[in-house]
């Protein structure tokens, strides 16, 4: 019981935040969930920290994996609002996994690779190889709380579920980036 207070009073700050300041707190959030995932990566592989792709994963959150999925969801609602659409969830799934999923999972991989320093021809590379892939994996694992996410979650907190699953995301996404850099070596 004694840390129920302090995780109510935690939750009751991101709320408060998520309210007054919805894409500054989602892009916090994200930042730090980007970051943990790389780290935790890199720790269960049992390598060293390297920074850059600790710093690529934290600024890539804090600028995109926020403030993107905010607005997309914001869309989502009002493209297939729940009382005028037929079938709302389906549209909303269908439009999340073939339109949203393949663009965002591209812009990611070479999002990424840029913000580690790599060149626009590396940056290529590397999204040519992994593309694929990571994208069949991203509709097999992922649909499951997509369905999860747009049916029961609250649009204001979507963002934030699909953080906490992105954790295990980003940990899954370090490793294919790094073992394809692995390869290539």
């Amino acid at each position: 019981m004694a840390l129920s207070k302090p995780i109510m009073n935690l939750m009751a700050s991101y709320l408060q935040n998520l309210y007054l300041n919805p894409i500054k707190t989602k892009a916090i959030t994200s930042c730090v969930v980007g970051t943990a995932g790389s780290i935790a990566s890199q720790l269960v592989a049992g390598d060293n920290i390297k920074l850059d792709p600790v710093l690529a994963f934290g600024l890539y959150g804090l600028l995109f994996g926020g403030t993107i999925p905010h607005y997309f969801y914001d869309l989502v609602e009002r493209l297939f609002p729940e009382d005028v659409v037929a079938f709302p969830l389906a549209k909303k799934l269908i439009f999340e996994r073939l339109i949203y999923a393949p663009i965002m999972q591209a812009f990611s991989l070479y999002t990424l690779a840029r913000f580690e320093g790599k060149n626009h021809s590396a940056a290529v590379k590397q999204l040519l190889a992994l593309y694929l892939p990571i994208l069949q994996a991203n509709w097999k694992w992922l649909t499951l709380f997509q369905i999860v996410n747009l049916a029961l979650v609250p649009p204001m907190l979507r963002v934030l579920f699909m953080n906490l699953v992105g954790f295990g995301w980003a940990m899954f996404l370090a490793t294919k980036r790094r073992q394809q850099s692995q390869k290539k070596n």
